[in-house]
């Protein structure tokens, strides 16, 4: 097995998009593939990550497994937009399916303080977040804004929201300068 850094099991809030950033719980997918929720405990520290709830949410294995069958949906129906292809049936069925359970509700303890998100079934409003948001970006003019990293270690996907739309990395404080710095190198080498 190949050594991931420390660094990479955190979770990736780069892409612009809650659904993309659902998708980035799994690392470098083109290489070495780990997932982020290594146990349920991480899939209850992204939804308090995300901003989805103030607690972490205690999932079964069979919810956790639920979660990852719908972010590798939203993963293939990201990809079917990048290339303009058709999107599996499957996939745009479990989509559907989550987005008509009830998502949080914001909630406010006091004025002027941040309003806290809260539901009666909080694992199920978090997939129902997730896929309202994926249906948003997939339905609208964004989804012609989405791209995927050109690090080649890196796998996440985002909305560019530059002016002229020619963002090539998630971050540039990170991929990006790791992509320059490399060339650079290479440069001073050659």
């Amino acid at each position: 097995m190949q050594y991931i850094h420390p660094s990479d099991w955190n979770f990736r809030f780069r892409s612009g998009r809650l659904c993309l950033d659902f998708i980035a719980t799994v690392g470098d997918r083109d290489h070495m593939s780990f997932d982020r929720w290594q146990n349920d405990s991480d899939f209850g520290r992204w939804c308090v990550a995300a901003g989805l709830l103030p607690d972490a949410v205690a999932v079964t294995a069979a919810e956790l497994e639920e979660a990852r069958r719908l972010r590798e949906a939203l993963y293939r129906l990201a990809l079917a937009a990048l290339g303009q292809s058709a999107p599996v049936a499957a996939d745009l069925d479990l989509l559907n399916r989550w987005a008509r359970k009830a998502p949080p509700v914001p909630q406010l303890a006091g004025l002027g303080e941040a309003r806290i998100w809260q539901a009666d079934a909080p694992y199920d409003a978090v997939l129902a977040s997730v896929a309202r948001d994926a249906i948003d970006l997939l339905s609208g003019e964004m989804t012609k804004r989405l791209r995927k990293c050109a690090d080649d270690h890196c796998s996440v996907l985002f909305v560019d929201m530059s002016r002229p739309g020619k963002r090539r990395w998630c971050a540039m404080n990170g991929c990006g300068n790791k992509v320059k710095k490399a060339a650079y190198r290479k440069r001073l080498r050659a």
